[in-house]
């Protein structure tokens, strides 16, 4: 049995319960409240005021554990890099809106460079510092890896940012971005183990500490963020874990795996994107009730809990998916 992956989801897992009712009564005492904005659905005006941030405490979470473990597995040092500089541009977006009163939060422009910036960094630990290269194993082919040769930076900044923001978008209903999060930690856990144990054709970094800590962090964030919410992650936490998926993929040689895993990520930032185009493309019209998509079912008569539901099991079916295609 390799215990490498219980005993840091468990020390995750302990450190995120004792620190939510921590710093929840501590947020709600500098009135750091979520802000919803007035043209989204009105059910979610009742969720005004609800702390957020609470991002800080998984992203504690999971770099006090990973760090007890940092001297075994040194590949964790760029997904935690990841994790953590994501966060920290969730952080001063969330500071902005909540402290500073300023709805929009960070200048779009000043979010996009600090995550170039941070994803620049991690492509050049990728390329210089790891034995990672330029492969990537293709889903469904039976071991078969692909070389993109110069191609794998500009993909990367693609997949990056693309999982970051998609991460970001999801996170709108209670309880979502965490449900759907933590089935794709526990994905990531199981190939890393996996890797690690030498099965067959994967051979991708040495990284489950770090994949069964956010697991562990999100469990207990969980008892907490589920409806009604108590706590929202914000920015913080949401840029935080997109990060952390982007980069474990990219750590295990799996980034084409995002498609299928994150498939709900890609909706959501899709969705996003089409509404834009179409409402400027006719001048006004909607292809959906409301963007991101989650909101375009609450509109439809779902209630939050079934969406978070429905959403959850998708990923879930899809993470089983991506295990067939490992095979």
């Amino acid at each position: 049995m390799n215990y490498s992956v219980i005993l840091p989801c468990i020390i995750s897992f302990v450190v995120c319960v004792i620190l939510c009712p921590l710093l929840i009564p501590f947020l709600k005492k500098l009135k750091f409240g979520q802000f919803v904005r007035d043209d989204g659905p009105e059910s979610h005006l009742k969720k005004s005021g609800t702390p957020t941030m609470g991002g800080i405490v998984i992203v504690l979470s999971i770099a006090i554990t990973s760090l007890l473990y940092i001297n075994d597995y040194p590949d964790i040092v760029p997904v935690l890099f990841v994790t953590i500089g994501f966060g920290i541009i969730g952080f001063m977006d969330d500071y902005i809106k909540v402290v500073m009163k300023r709805s929009l939060g960070l200048k779009a422009w000043q979010k996009l460079l600090g995550q170039i910036l941070v994803t620049a960094i991690f492509g050049y630990y990728l390329v210089n510092f790891t034995d990672v290269g330029t492969s990537m194993l293709i889903p469904f082919s039976k071991g078969q890896y692909l070389d993109i040769s110069w191609m794998f930076i500009p993909m990367l900044f693609i997949v990056v940012l693309g999982t970051v923001n998609g991460s970001n978008f999801t996170d709108g209903l209670d309880g979502l971005e965490s449900s759907v999060t933590v089935l794709i930690a526990t994905f990531f856990t199981v190939v890393a183990i996996a890797s690690e144990e030498g099965f067959t054709y994967l051979s991708g970094a040495s990284i489950s500490p770090v994949t069964g800590a956010v697991a562990g962090s999100l469990l207990a964030f969980l008892l907490y963020n589920v409806y009604p919410a108590k706590v929202f992650m914000g920015d913080t936490g949401s840029l935080a874990l997109g990060g952390f998926v982007a980069a474990t993929a990219y750590m295990l040689q799996m980034p084409l795996f995002i498609m299928i895993i994150g498939f709900i990520y890609l909706a959501e930032v899709l969705s996003v994107i089409l509404q834009v185009g179409y409402f400027k493309l006719t001048k006004g019209k909607r292809l959906f009730k409301m963007a991101p998509i989650h909101h375009h079912f609450e509109l439809m008569g779902w209630s939050e809990t079934r969406v978070v539901a429905v959403f959850s099991v998708i990923t879930a079916i899809l993470c089983l998916v991506a295990l067939m295609a490992l095979n």
